[in-house]
């Protein structure tokens, strides 16, 4: 397992500035947001997604992929029983996975609840159906292009009301049946589940899990909060997991200094007791 953090944490700054900060603190990694770069991806050059994978390998990091993939711009979902909002937002997400590449990363983290909640006086299952068959397209898409899309499950807690718990994105990656898309997991995001999360990784994520994300159910990084990272360590180790342990916080109050040394060092001292 590596340690990587995303760059929300850092809000207002340069995303070189980001890396070195990054690399600094001991992080192998850095996940980036796609909207922090643009509102629209699509308006990234080709000169400057060269600038940001050279920044990235100049201070030793690499730069994982991409969440939050939705955000931006507006008007965006996977299953609106409305074709054309569907197909916009396929379009979008093919461009997102032209960025990943582009940026030498290899992971797109699918959480975005609003721009898959199920619509008023819409069917579950019709939005389900729709989803696999968006997916199925795109999983192919970003297979080709060495990425792998990643679906998070999330509670209601995010506003999400689609694909709740990790046997529900374990029951999806299974339909879809891509080798682009995968599990991703979330420690704040599991707690719904009303069991240990050490627990439900056990459960559900030794096949289909590709990468995870570390945060305290009180929103702000590992080690600060009352959630024990040693169990969560070693239940990834249990697994096979061998993947990226990627820091996302929501609360940025404490600011990237604390947040970055707190976070890698509970995530290093829980590996170390995994062990």
């Amino acid at each position: 397992m590596r340690f990587a953090i995303c760059n929300e944490l850092y809000q207002g700054w340069k995303i070189e500035d980001v890396f070195a900060h990054a690399a600094k603190a001991g992080y192998a990694g850095v996940e980036i947001a796609p909207f922090t770069l643009a509102d629209d991806v699509r308006e990234v050059p080709a000169a400057r997604r060269k600038e940001i994978r050279r920044a990235a390998a100049g201070e030793g990091l690499e730069i994982t992929g991409l969440h939050w993939l939705l955000l931006k711009p507006a008007g965006l979902h996977i299953n609106h029983p409305d074709g054309a909002t569907r197909k916009k937002t396929e379009a979008y997400v093919e461009a997102l996975i032209e960025l990943c590449a582009d940026l030498g990363g290899s992971t797109m983290v699918w959480g975005s609840p609003k721009q898959r909640y199920v619509q008023p006086g819409d069917s579950w299952l019709e939005a389900w159906k729709r989803t696999v068959d968006v997916l199925r397209r795109l999983g192919a898409k970003a297979h080709a292009r060495g990425v792998t899309i990643a679906f998070e499950p999330l509670g209601p807690a995010d506003n999400c009301n689609f694909v709740n718990t990790t046997g529900e994105g374990s029951l999806l990656v299974r339909e879809v049946d891509s080798p682009g898309v995968r599990l991703h997991l979330d420690v704040k995001a599991m707690k719904s589940e009303n069991r240990p999360v050490a627990e439900t990784i056990r459960l559900e994520g030794g096949t289909h899990l590709h990468y995870f994300h570390a945060n305290d159910p009180n929103l702000r990084g590992p080690g600060m909060g009352e959630e024990d990272f040693k169990p969560i360590l070693r239940a990834l180790k249990d697994v096979g997991y061998d993947g990226w342990v990627s820091v996302e916080v929501f609360d940025y109050e404490p600011g990237p200094d604390k947040t970055a040394s707190i976070s890698l060092k509970t995530l290093k001292d829980a590996l170390t007791a995994a062990t």
